[in-house]
């Protein structure tokens, strides 16, 4: 009888523990805007990088503490001055069902060498050569230091899947700016969630992949439920009320209230994302005079912004390197001054001023809307009337292509982690053909800038390349190519038992295929 009662107390222990393993863990996020299309390549973003590492890999990854670590790619050597070999993970399959292979990568390398946005990043890359199923050859033009950053870059989408026609006969591969296709709609990786509910706007439900191959991972959520919240005030009262489990961004004004509301914790790094403003020269006559850009720097107070709006949540800048790129100088301090500004604005023949348009997104960056407005404030100081308008991100990024206002607000995170990528997308003479410029909305040119940038990415010793990107820095600065305001931090906020610490990144994309839901 004893022997009974004790298998019926295993047999009864048991079923409760398979039961306890086979609940589904489900979260709850709330970010302040969801993607805005479903293909990876449509977009160089923030929000589209989180959805690839979602639902896509990449061959090599950040670490935390900014080093590379093995994704799709096991292995890789540098097998002469302009060819590293990679090996491919076996195994792996995408959410389709079909095998990752060499000929994956070799055709989504081709399809980033075509993408508007992607195609700056790949310039020095001649071509894919595959080896074999699991090995292939990454090709440079010449010797380039950057290799494995724009490997970080890759991440390899299923050819058969997006091969063929559509019902409507169009091709499935087809690359559309904010316009309705085939991969905008669909979409086959090999990430740790597929998407299985998407309305833009609404919601994005994400479900694990039941044939995912990083079996090591600690990640245990089955299913991630993203509502965009665009008010800050009603995404943080979400989370402290418990209606959702992670939150992005939590605004300077909340982060003591989250880090000391009981059953929340609240995650902050520093950030290397510069957030700026782009004067455009074709639009604005006066912006093609240096004093004139010199003169709105001296009038934006960077340290105010950074001090009041931010709560002290950001690093004043006046360059787009952040400190610990091999581009930052620190010799190069923030500009204000308002009379000096006036002098300057008189000196070019503009004392009385005269009148701009402005955009910015409402819910793209921390506080982005009551910057802008802060700084149309200050250009009144100095006779400049401003014309602002805001929007949704999901509105902002069309009219920023199309070059719609005077002014126009950008942030950027080098998601290579080197200062020359900042000037390839912000400042470089703009060109459809290489994509260099394709952030440009300031029609900033200086053949010798963009003269220092090639030299500074065919140089491999680190020490000159260093001198050279610093010198980048210091003649766009001396040229007022942009207005720098500050480098954003980053914050999250999450409920106790959901471990998004070590998740988080400097990137600000959170590798939620790694994420432990107690």
């Amino acid at each position: 009888m004893k022997h009974f009662a004790s298998t019926l107390a295993v047999a009864t222990l048991t079923a409760t523990l398979s039961t306890a393993a086979m609940a589904e863990v489900t979260i709850k996020v709330a970010y302040d805007a969801d993607p805005v299309s479903l293909d990876p390549h449509e977009q160089l973003s923030g929000g589209t990088l989180q959805l690839s590492h979602m639902v896509f890999d990449p061959l090599v990854r950040w670490t935390k503490d900014l080093q590379f670590a093995p994704r799709l790619a096991e292995s890789w050597e540098q097998i002469d001055e302009t060819t590293m070999r990679f090996k491919l993970r076996d195994g792996v399959t995408f959410h389709s069902g079909n095998a990752l292979t060499s000929a994956d990568v070799d055709w989504t390398f081709d399809r980033l060498k075509a993408s508007p946005d992607f195609k700056g990043i790949f310039a020095p890359f001649t071509d894919v050569e595959v080896v074999d199923e699991l090995t292939f050859d990454l090709k440079t033009s010449e010797p380039y230091p950057l290799i494995l950053h724009t490997a970080t870059y890759i991440f390899p989408m299923d050819s058969q899947f997006y091969s063929g026609t559509t019902e409507d006969g169009k091709e499935k591969a087809e690359l559309v700016k904010h316009g309705d296709s085939f991969a905008s709609r669909n979409l086959s990786g090999t990430g740790p969630f597929t998407v299985t509910e998407r309305e833009q706007g609404v919601k994005v439900v994400f479900d694990r992949f039941d044939s995912y191959w990083d079996s090591a991972s600690e990640g245990n959520v089955n299913k991630i439920i993203l509502t965009p919240i665009k008010e800050d005030p009603t995404r943080v009262a979400a989370l402290l009320a418990g209606d959702v489990d992670f939150i992005a961004p939590v605004p300077p004004t909340d982060l003591k209230r989250v880090e000391e509301h009981d059953g929340t914790t609240l995650i902050t790094e520093p950030g290397t994302r510069i957030i700026t403003f782009q004067l455009n020269q074709n639009r604005v006559e006066a912006f093609k005079d240096a004093r004139v850009r010199k003169a709105i720097d001296y009038a934006v107070n960077n340290a105010g912004i950074v001090d009041r709006i931010m709560r002290g949540f950001g690093t004043v800048g006046a360059q787009a390197s952040p400190a610990g790129y091999l581009g930052y100088d620190e010799s190069l301090t923030p500009r204000f001054d308002v009379e000096k500004a006036k002098a300057l604005m008189a000196e070019a023949g503009y004392a009385d001023g005269f009148s701009v348009t402005m955009m910015a997104p409402n819910n793209r960056y921390v506080n982005d809307d009551k910057i802008a407005q802060a700084v149309a404030s200050m250009l009144a100081k100095i006779n400049i009337k401003v014309d602002l308008q805001t929007m949704p991100k999901a509105q902002y990024w069309p009219t920023f292509d199309e070059r719609a206002a005077d002014m126009m607000m950008i942030g950027w995170h080098a998601d290579t982690e080197d200062s020359a990528n900042f000037h390839q997308f912000l400042t470089h003479c703009p060109d459809e053909t290489t994509g260099n410029g394709q952030y440009n909305s300031g029609n900033y040119c200086n053949p010798e800038a963009d003269a220092l940038m090639a030299e500074a990415n065919a140089t491999t010793d680190q020490t000159k390349r260093g001198e050279l990107l610093r010198k980048l820095e210091g003649i766009l600065y001396e040229d007022a190519a942009f207005i720098p305001l500050h480098w954003q931090n980053l914050a999250w906020g999450a409920r106790d038992g959901v471990h998004a610490e070590k998740i988080v990144n400097a990137l600000n994309f959170p590798y939620f295929g790694d994420l432990k839901v107690d």
